[in-house]
């Protein structure tokens, strides 16, 4: 099912977007607001590549990819997406040279500080997922103040997952469970409930919907327990051009997917209705 089943989760209004272009009204037209997926998880893919089609630094691309982030941002938080999770640094950037990975460090906190009145005016709450204490002490004072400020927010729930690696999260949520286990005395089969707790996006919905953008077919260590089931989208668009129709355009695929989990469609071709009409 696409269904949004949450019963406390309003349905988007278009109007809300503002001035659509004639590309994104029959884009909206196709889409059942009812049926959006809750929780979105993107990996922004191909900032490099964009400047070095355009004979730019590299720095531009990835300063252009902070514009894509703030409309896509803006996008899912108007359509009431109940969460976006953006991969913005991964445990693995930092093998890039130190003067790429200081200009990243740079940028995500001029990020923080002027996207800052957007995330208000969103009502949007920021989380941060990954090994937040491998940052410079002046990216996590940024991050524990943005997350200070949209505390109360009950909108949208935006992570950004900075030196973020789906391994190392999986192994730090099992490292929790043994130091908590040890404390209690306890001897019991962990189970994928207990791991779910104690990842480092406890309490929000496995994303629904996984976007990357320039058209690698890899999910780069990227959320590994929590996409196991997700709908996948890989397109060639290059991040920084990744604009609102392409992620409108995203949304109605979405609804063409058929989710059923490992079971099959009452009356598909795998059924076993169909198993004994085909076996006449």
């Amino acid at each position: 099912m696409l269904t949004k089943s949450h019963p406390n989760i309003p349905l988007a209004d278009p109007s809300a977007l503002g001035p659509v272009t004639p590309e994104e009204a029959q884009l909206l037209a196709k889409l059942d607001l009812a049926r959006l997926p809750r929780h979105v998880a993107v990996i922004m893919d191909g900032n490099g590549r964009w400047a070095q089609r355009k004979h730019l630094p590299r720095a531009a691309g990835h300063r252009s990819g902070t514009q894509t982030a703030r409309t896509t941002i803006e996008t899912c938080a108007r359509m009431k997406i109940e969460a976006l999770t953006l991969y913005a640094f991964s445990v693995e950037n930092w093998r890039r040279p130190k003067t790429e990975t200081d200009f990243l460090m740079q940028l995500l906190r001029e990020y923080l500080r002027q996207e800052m009145p957007l995330i208000q005016r969103n009502n949007i709450r920021m989380r941060f997922l990954g090994r937040s204490r491998e940052l410079p002490a002046g990216v996590q004072q940024d991050m524990r103040a943005a997350v200070e400020k949209t505390a109360k927010n009950t909108g949208m729930v935006l992570c950004l997952a900075l030196n973020y690696g789906g391994r190392a999260e999986i192994v730090d949520a099992l490292n929790e469970i043994v130091e908590q286990r040890n404390g209690e005395s306890r001897n019991a089969p962990v189970t994928e409930e207990e791991v779910s707790r104690h990842l480092y996006t406890a309490g929000l919905p496995d994303p629904d919907l996984l976007i990357r953008s320039s058209g690698e077919m890899r999910v780069s260590n990227f959320l590994l327990w929590q996409i196991a089931y997700a709908e996948i989208l890989v397109t060639e668009t290059l991040w920084p051009d990744f604009n609102r129709a392409r992620l409108l355009e995203a949304f109605v695929e979405f609804q063409k997917r058929e989710r059923r989990y490992g079971g099959i469609r009452e009356g598909g071709p795998d059924s076993e209705e169909s198993a004994r009409v085909v076996g006449q």
